[in-house]
């Protein structure tokens, strides 16, 4: 199988030769098809459980991130365990969590159109890999590349989308909102986060 990418009219074409998550990791590391992989350290692939019946996509790594290599590591990542915690799903048994791109776009700015479409195969084929049942998809970026959909969060979150391979959709707030948004009063966004995470609970508890 090809080792690296060299420009994003390869990527579909490369992605095919993969057979297993693995594969498609292994290209990943060595994928030079956006000017994201100039500037670094490693790419951030997935972590969690490639069996789960949830997927959570957010919207690209950050510094603790992009020094470790696995998503969600910093303070929002922190927090999202601790929400997950609080109806009993394990982050490395019960979800399998990755973003729209699999590096670090620099002073952490929202990747552009181009750098969310080089990735695309890549989100594609884990998709399709993992087969979940439930996805949430974390912030703006995430709703906007899977649903194509300008509709704030704020109207839509919370609500169960259905997606083409049958799979649930809910997008919810990225937990680096909730972070800047610290209060748990009622109405206010993590205390809505929190309403949505038993919702999800529900769900994946019918999937039994």
């Amino acid at each position: 199988m090809p080792t690296s990418i060299q420009s994003s009219s390869k990527v579909i074409e490369q992605i095919k030769l993969c057979s297993s998550l693995s594969d498609a990791a292994n290209l990943a590391s060595s994928c030079t098809a956006c000017g994201l992989s100039k500037s670094r350290t490693n790419v951030v692939f997935s972590r969690g459980n490639p069996k789960a019946k949830l997927m959570i996509i957010g919207e690209g790594p950050g510094r603790n991130e992009d020094e470790t290599g696995l998503p969600f590591v910093g303070r929002a990542g922190q927090l999202l365990d601790k929400i997950l915690g609080s109806v009993d799903i394990d982050r490395e048994k019960d979800v399998y969590i990755c973003n729209i791109v699999k590096c670090r776009p620099p002073e952490n700015r929202v990747p552009t159109e181009a750098e969310r479409n080089s990735c695309k195969p890549f989100l594609d084929f884990q998709i399709e890999k993992v087969k979940p049942k439930l996805i949430l998809l974390a912030g703006a970026t995430a709703v906007g590349a899977i649903l194509q959909t300008k509709s704030p969060i704020s109207k839509i979150r919370g609500q169960w989308f259905d997606w083409p391979n049958g799979a649930k959709v809910m997008p919810i707030f990225h937990p680096s909102y909730l972070l800047r948004n610290d209060t748990n009063k009622v109405g206010s966004p993590k205390w809505l986060m929190w309403q949505d995470i038993k919702e999800v609970r529900k769900a994946l508890d019918a999937l039994s």
